[in-house]
């Protein structure tokens, strides 16, 4: 009888017996396939460059790489390498990455070439002990070329004790919109749980294959488009970077068997395609795509699933679950617009954001989650764990929503970005959505600012279409008629982009900066 898997390692292990010639890593800028066990080279390498230098099981090991063949491969055999993998924010600027790199105490950090100066900027900024820096290894690698083939020859050196299922497998930092970024710790077990759920969910098998673009430095391009194929046995196809203009050439190619998407790029491909008049080809091969890390406008979501003939399912994710909330129904006949779905793989609750009490259906409170996928804690910050923790073992979520009698959840915005506007709760969302129907705007993002009449008014930034123009008259008389005067924003703000996280996540409140 096979014992049941309980660590990644273990997951390996499994693949390299039964498929080490099937495909797992697939680079569109290169052609490059990268197997099963390709991939158990690379583990082994990593395993022995470690340990001659001492970094042991259990150690932090960074990387500053943006998406490719090296770095998925980086990603998964470090973890599997029974250390902890510390993937860094390549938005970050030299004084937060200096702060992630001592928070987190990493011992080995590998970077791309164009990376390599902003890592040297943020290890000269950490605190120096007798004169020397902090004693940080650092591994320049090609992210293109397969990872075993830029290590050192393999020595003589002992390999690490395999890890067990309790063990911390992923450090993953928080975007920090407010404060310092905190450092969710995630176990062996808490990855499995949430990629074999989001496995379970959609049905995947191991002859699935994901496009996704989406960074691996961030939970959603960890959790979702590289663990859950991972688990299943698939394939997945990971280019660089979103582009609107390869990526249906990209998806023609390789045929992927499910999308990985945010709201971002649906807008922009949806955009796009607006420039040509040619209808979209069929793509049968595609089963649906995933759009979750961001609130999906549902007027987006029907037009892209009109214009290109794919079902979008929409879900949520949390860095502190391992990327794994709400999800909305496999069959399509059972999804709602407008809503991340059921609670996928946690139990979930409303509570009074005063008084914790549990709420009824369709009453707005702060959602709570509890499961197997939640993370260990945040790594040296016992304070912000209780602060997240309730007395009873929940997480604080921070995020505003109800539920609603088919037990479906709607998100409707953060505590801390609520607009109170006289004494009246307003939603940023709710502006957003009314501003994407006009004509012009492509994104938008409402967010309250002080003001000495109401407490607070309604400042909302607009990104334009391109080659469109409008006016605020006219941006302000299409809110009145959508929302009233009351919800109108009486500040507009036209910006060639929005702040945005990692996955493409608006970060509301640097507006406001």
């Amino acid at each position: 009888m096979t014992v049941p898997a309980t660590t990644l390692a273990d997951v390996f292990a499994q693949h390299q017996h039964e498929r080490p010639g099937a495909p797992l890593l697939l680079a569109p800028e290169t052609g490059r396939q990268h197997t099963y066990g390709a991939l158990g080279a690379d583990v082994a390498a990593l395993d022995a460059l470690l340990t001659a230098q001492g970094i042991g099981a259990g150690a932090h090991v960074g990387f500053l790489l943006p998406n490719g063949l090296a770095t998925s491969a980086l990603f998964l055999a470090t973890m599997i390498a029974g250390r902890v993998t510390v993937p860094l924010n390549l938005l970050s600027q030299a004084p937060q990455l200096a702060y992630v790199l001592a928070h987190s105490e990493v011992r080995c950090v590998f970077v791309s070439g164009e990376q390599a100066a902003t890592l040297a900027a943020a290890v000269a900024l950490l605190p120096t002990t007798g004169g020397a820096t902090p004693g940080i290894a650092v591994v320049n690698i090609d992210v293109d070329e397969p990872l075993a083939s830029q290590l050192p020859p393999r020595t003589n050196a002992r390999a690490s004790a395999a890890p067990q299922a309790n063990d911390p497998a992923l450090l993953m930092y928080t975007s920090g919109t407010t404060g310092k970024p905190k450092g969710a710790l995630l176990t062996h077990a808490n990855l499995l749980h949430a990629a074999r759920t989001v496995a379970a969910w959609h049905r995947l098998t191991p002859a699935d294959r994901v496009l996704s673009s989406l960074p691996l430095y961030h939970i959603n391009g960890q959790c979702i488009a590289t663990l859950s194929p991972f688990v299943s046995g698939g394939s997945i196809v990971t280019p660089h970077r979103f582009s609107a203009s390869a990526w249906w050439g990209w998806v023609d190619a390789w045929q992927p068997t499910w999308i990985n998407v945010v709201p971002t790029i649906i807008a922009y491909l949806l955009n796009a395609a607006a420039e040509g008049d040619a209808p979209a080809p069929a793509r049968p091969f595609i089963r649906f795509a995933r759009s979750a890390s961001a609130p999906l406008p549902p007027d987006q979501h029907r037009a892209f699933e009109q214009r290109f003939g794919i079902g979008v399912i929409e879900a949520m994710g949390m860095t502190e679950c391992a990327s794994v909330v709400f999800c909305n129904p496999q069959d399509a006949s059972q999804r709602k617009y407008g809503t991340p779905g059921l609670p996928c793989g946690v139990q979930a609750r409303v509570v009074a954001v005063e008084s914790g009490e549990v709420l009824p259906d369709n009453a707005t409170g702060e959602l709570q989650l509890c499961g197997d996928n939640m993370m260990a804690g945040y790594w040296n910050a016992p304070d912000k764990t209780a602060e997240a923790l309730t007395p009873d073992g929940w997480l604080r979520t921070g995020d505003l929503g109800h539920r609603d009698g088919d037990g479906f959840y709607f998100v409707t915005g953060r505590i801390k970005e609520l607009i109170i506007k006289g004494g009246e709760n307003i939603a940023p969302r709710e502006i957003d959505e009314a501003l994407l129907t006009h004509a012009a705007v492509l994104e938008a993002a409402a967010v309250g600012i002080p003001d000495k009449n109401y407490g607070q008014e309604i400042l909302a930034a607009v990104v334009l279409k391109p080659g469109v123009t409008t006016d605020e008259a006219s941006l302000r008389e299409h809110c009145i008629q959508a929302l009233g005067r009351y919800k109108t924003p009486g500040v507009f703000r036209f910006v060639d982009e929005l702040p945005k996280g990692p996955s493409g996540k608006v970060q509301r409140l640097k507006l406001l900066d």
